[in-house]
Order: structure tokens, then C-alpha cells, then sequence
């Protein structure tokens, strides 16, 4: 699975994973409030998601983050129908998540209830999503801080799958501002979570390579594998003269063929204002 990465998960670059072997691809992290406010940055997304799905009608998930169901489940219908399904991010570690008490910020057990039961009528965010959105609902978490119980995130993790979480994918790193992928991924918790839930779960953590794949799922027996920086276009292009790439025929050529892709008409027009650098070959 292509993880959903900041700038760096645009229609063409979806496109190119799943060409590739990736058999779903996440968007970046939408702001609810952004798609409900402003037109837009509501228009841009829409246009993506449409441009995305032109060419094959691969699935795609879009990912929302936010801590108000009612924000998240509007934001939702208004690209209701571009999409196969929809994630909610409990894992994002930047600052501005802190700021807005979002993402990975909602892992501690006090805030449980927050995400859980909001409200006088104990609406469930997870349980809104799925029951007022018609695709399946993920969620994409990190491990809950280190001073809760070693057991926390597994206890968190089957509440959200009471819910109404269709799967669950667990990035088995503790949130840091500071340093995104601080330490090892704890596959072993990874693992735990697979024995424990009956929907399915996916491992995000310690991928670099191919073979790095097929241990992650040896060793967590996860339903699904998740990648996301080592297979982003300067990552690539840094890597191509190593021979070791995640895809097995991921290489220079896949560069090429994103810069090509982006130069197709259609994209090429509506990425002009899109600030990303095509990595130089």
C-alpha cells in the first residue's frame, strides 16, 4: 500500500505506484475544514482524485484529519464519490497537529474519550464516518505515548474497530515532533494487533527494501504492507544506483515515467501552480 505522503502523493504519483505492484494508494492528509471553507483548495482535490482514477479506476483512500465528526463526515461527502474509501489520521506527529490536537496527538488515553464520544448524543467519530459515508472507513495510527500501558494501543485499536474501522493500520512508532521515524517500528505490537482484531491490519515501519516487505509480513503475518518514503521521487532517485528498490522494478525508469506522466496534458496543467520539484535524472 502507497502511504499518504505530503506533496508527495499526487494523482501521477499514485498512478506510477500502482502501475508498479502497489495495490491501493493513500492522498495526503486533507484538512476538513480547508475542503469545507475554502473552493479552492476543495476544486485542486477534487480535480486530483478525478485525474487519478481516469486512467486505470484504481482505489485510492483518502485520508482526513481532524477531532469534530460532524467537520470530518461534511468534508467527506463533498468528495463523496471520488474515492473507495476513507482514513482517519491518528498518527500525524508535526507540530501543527499538536497545535490543533489532531492526528497522533489523540493517542492518549484522556483523549480517548474525544475521539470515541463527542457530544450529547455520543456520536463516534469512526462510527459517524462509517455509517454516513458510503465507502469503508480506516484508520492509520501510531502507538500510543510511552507512558500508557505497553497494551494501550491494542486496547484503542479494537475500540475503533467496534467503531465501524473496516482496517486498521498501525505505523508502530511513538509520535515525535521532533524526529518523524524516531527508533525502530515495534513490529512485535504489530503483530499483537493482528491476533487480537478481526478486521484486517496493515504494518507501516521498517521498509526500506523488498526484502524488508516480505519480513514485515513474515514477521507480523499483517494482511497488508505499507510504504511511503522510501519510495518517494527523490528517495528514488537517490537509491537507483543500488539496485535494492521496494518494487522490484522500481528504478530510474519510474522517475522517468512520473516525469512524463506529469507532463501529460492534463496533469501538466493542473499541477502548474503545484509546488513539488520533479527530482533532476
Amino acid at each position: 500500500l502507497r502511504a499518504p505522503m505530503v506533496k508527495q502523493s499526487d494523482a501521477p504519483f499514485r498512478l506510477l505506484t500502482q502501475r508498479h505492484g502497489a495495490t491501493l494508494a493513500y492522498t495526503q492528509m486533507l484538512d476538513p475544514h480547508k475542503l469545507l471553507e475554502d473552493q479552492d483548495y476543495l476544486e485542486f482535490h477534487q480535480r486530483d482524485l478525478d485525474l487519478g482514477r481516469g486512467e486505470t479506476g484504481e482505489p485510492v483512500v483518502v485520508q482526513l484529519c481532524g477531532n469534530d465528526p460532524e467537520i470530518i463526515v461534511r468534508a467527506g461527502k463533498k468528495i463523496q464519490g471520488l474515492y473507495s474509501g476513507i482514513d482517519l489520521n491518528l498518527g500525524c506527529p508535526q507540530e501543527h497537529a499538536h497545535e490543533g490536537h489532531y492526528g497522533g496527538y489523540l493517542l492518549a488515553k484522556n483523549d480517548w474519550p474525544l475521539v470515541q464520544t463527542i457530544g450529547k448524543q455520543h456520536v463516534v467519530p469512526v462510527s459517524a464516518m462509517s455509517h454516513l459515508l458510503q465507502p469503508p472507513t480506516s484508520i492509520k495510527l501510531r502507538l500510543c505515548p510511552s507512558s500508557s500501558p505497553p497494551s494501550s494501543t491494542v486496547e484503542f485499536a479494537a475500540l475503533l474497530e467496534q467503531a465501524g474501522a473496516s482496517w486498521v493500520t498501525l505505523h508502530a512508532r511513538h509520535v515525535s515532533s521532533r524526529r518523524r521515524r524516531q527508533g525502530a517500528a515495534d513490529l512485535d505490537v504489530v503483530r499483537t494487533l493482528k491476533t487480537a482484531l478481526r478486521v484486517p491490519v496493515v504494518s507501516s515501519g521498517n521498509v526500506r527494501t523488498w526484502e524488508d516487505v516480505q519480513r514485515n509480513e513474515d514477521e507480523t503475518k499483517a494482511d497488508g504492507i505499507m510504504v511511503g518514503q522510501p519510495i518517494t521521487p527523490h528517495h528514488l532517485q537517490a537509491r537507483h544506483l543500488q539496485g535494492n528498490h521496494v518494487f522490484v522494478n522500481c528504478n530510474i525508469q519510474c522517475l522517468l515515467e512520473w516525469r512524463v506522466l506529469r507532463k501529460q496534458p492534463h496533469f501538466k496543467h493542473h499541477y502548474s501552480h503545484y509546488p513539488i520539484a520533479v527530482p533532476t535524472i
